[in-house]
């Protein structure tokens, strides 16, 4: 065996990790279940002063429009370099002014690829954590960083312009990941070029009912696909199926009046923005043009996903874990 080692170390040494490898898949997935239980008991408090704060915010929106518009179809997204020189652009009107109840955590690579988190450590331990990621362009430094800090969060990506998750997540860890190469949209398309689902449709293949955080960076098509996707939750009053949202908004060829339409539909849904930041990677390569692209997180205030509430008891870890593909 000391032979076969020092006449082929890194064959002898693939097969070390793969039998490490596989031991260790083996052992997590026949563990015995475990409880999961959280007690936080003055959680609806700070959520309550956070709703309270925020409720403010729409009253200041209108003032500014009636000051710089006075209607919204007059205000411009981001007013000339002339006289008079109004002190704003379209995203000071929309402040994430929403106070995250719990921890606030940047996962994922400084610059571009990085999201803001709210209260990661609520499913740190969480049995049937699921997270959802759309665009995912080769880059999955948030996706690996979930990973780490969770044990049980399980991600399903989807992008149709790569193959794959990035070269950031670790093989010890991405039996925990799964891919497909289709997009996200406001109607299913199965046989376009490329493939188009609606997150209902995709939900449904997956066998799932809830979603604890997601992820949506698809290059401007948020706006359709965030309406069809809250217009009938809006409708029937049911809380939106997801705890939180990361999102990457572009306002290319938008104006002032369909934005704020847009915005308030999130509102009505329940959804409150707790963190911003301007996509200013963007704006350094495209210095003549506006600063259209901004990177916001929402909390889903509705419902009772566990970032706003506790877990009614002890909740056991399912023995599938694995779910589907």
């Amino acid at each position: 065996m000391a032979g076969l080692w020092q006449r082929h170390p890194r064959y002898m040494l693939l097969i070390a990790v793969t039998l490490v490898t596989t031991f260790y898949l083996l052992v997590t997935a026949n563990m015995p279940p475990r409880a999961f239980y959280i007690q936080d008991t003055t959680l609806q408090s700070r959520l309550a002063r956070s709703k309270t704060i925020y409720s403010k915010v729409p009253r200041d929106r209108k003032d500014l429009i009636k000051k710089f518009g006075p209607q919204p179809e007059d205000v411009n997204m981001f007013p000339p370099n002339v006289a008079p020189w109004p002190p704003y652009t379209v995203w000071d009107f929309f402040p994430a002014a929403f106070n995250c109840p719990h921890d606030v955590e940047r996962l994922g690579a400084l610059g571009d690829g990085g999201k803001w988190v709210c209260g990661i450590s609520r499913v740190a331990e969480k049995p049937d954590c699921v997270v959802y990621s759309f665009g995912i362009n080769g880059e999955s430094s948030f996706e690996a960083e979930i990973l780490a800090n969770t044990n049980h969060c399980r991600i399903w990506g989807y992008d149709f312009s790569v193959k794959s998750f990035g070269p950031e997540i670790s093989i010890l860890r991405s039996y925990r990941t799964h891919f497909k190469a289709v997009g996200l949209a406001g109607s299913d398309k199965p046989h376009g070029d490329p493939p188009m689902f609606t997150l209902e449709t995709l939900m449904r293949g997956n066998g799932h009912t809830h979603i604890d955080i997601l992820k949506i960076d698809i290059e401007s098509w948020e706006f359709e696909t965030i309406t069809a996707l809250l217009t009938p939750y809006i409708a029937s009053g049911k809380p939106l199926p997801f705890g939180q949202l990361q999102l990457e908004i572009h306002l290319w060829n938008k104006t002032f009046h369909e934005y704020l339409a847009w915005w308030e539909t999130l509102e009505a849904a329940g959804l409150r923005p707790f963190w911003t930041e301007p996509n200013l990677v963007y704006q350094n390569y495209n210095k003549n043009t506006t600063a259209d692209l901004a990177e916001y997180s929402f909390l889903n205030i509705k419902g009772d996903n566990i970032f706003i509430q506790d877990p009614k008891g002890p909740q056991e870890e399912p023995r599938h874990r694995y779910g589907k593909h």
